[in-house]
């Protein structure tokens, strides 16, 4: 895929989306950093869901680390691989208070040192809170990006690089959401509704599945 098709396919997501952001309810970056270390291997509906009972009780570092493991569990036992997450995020939350005067930090090595964190998480914190022109590679951005041709590779750190680089410069802030919710809703695992796809005519699934 050349440059200029996939300009045509950011340009016609940016129209549809003109302002993406994250599915997950947040109102500052220590919320959403949970909020994505929660997400891990659940939907962000089911995250909204603990979130919701949770941050009126505790959306601090401090509040959170106070609750401690015990306490934290019950807010969050819907959501999957809540034992391994409540322990990673009050030791996340320890941190943050003894390192970085309770602030998430800014830059991708502090953010990948906190428990719970790794490389998607970081991305996606260093974006949507930070405005920072990263490129998160989850499951839906991995498809889509291979099936569309945006960027293919054989791994999300192979896609993601392939993304940085060759995502004009324009579109890099916004694609890691338009993607995303592109694969959630259009270009779906099983079923792409390429019937009803903005970008299809520049998407090179559908020329190979065409007679």
């Amino acid at each position: 895929m050349n440059r200029e098709k996939r300009t045509a396919i950011f340009s016609t997501l940016r129209a549809r989306m003109p302002a993406p952001t994250t599915e997950l309810e947040f109102v500052n970056p220590f919320e959403l950093l949970i909020a994505v270390i929660l997400s891990a291997q659940a939907t962000d509906v089911s995250v909204n869901k603990a979130t919701a009972k949770l941050y009126p009780v505790a959306n601090t570092p401090a509040a959170i680390l106070a609750l401690g493991v015990d306490g934290l569990r019950p807010y969050i036992r819907t959501i999957g691989l809540f034992n391994s997450k409540a322990e990673n995020i009050i030791k996340t939350c320890r941190i943050l208070l003894e390192q970085h005067n309770g602030e998430v930090p800014r830059t991708r090595p502090e953010l990948e040192a906190l428990p719970g964190v790794g490389r998607k998480t970081a991305n996606v914190v260093l974006n949507t809170a930070f405005g920072e022109p990263t490129i998160a590679v989850d499951t839906h951005i991995f498809r889509v990006s291979n099936r569309t041709g945006i960027a293919k590779g054989k791994t999300p750190l192979e896609v993601e690089k392939r993304l940085v680089r060759l995502t004009p410069d324009e579109f890099k802030k916004d694609a890691h959401h338009w993607l995303i919710l592109h694969g959630r809703y259009v270009c779906k695992a099983r079923k792409p509704l390429c019937g009803e796809c903005p970008i299809v005519e520049w998407c090179e699934y559908t020329k190979k599945e065409m007679p």
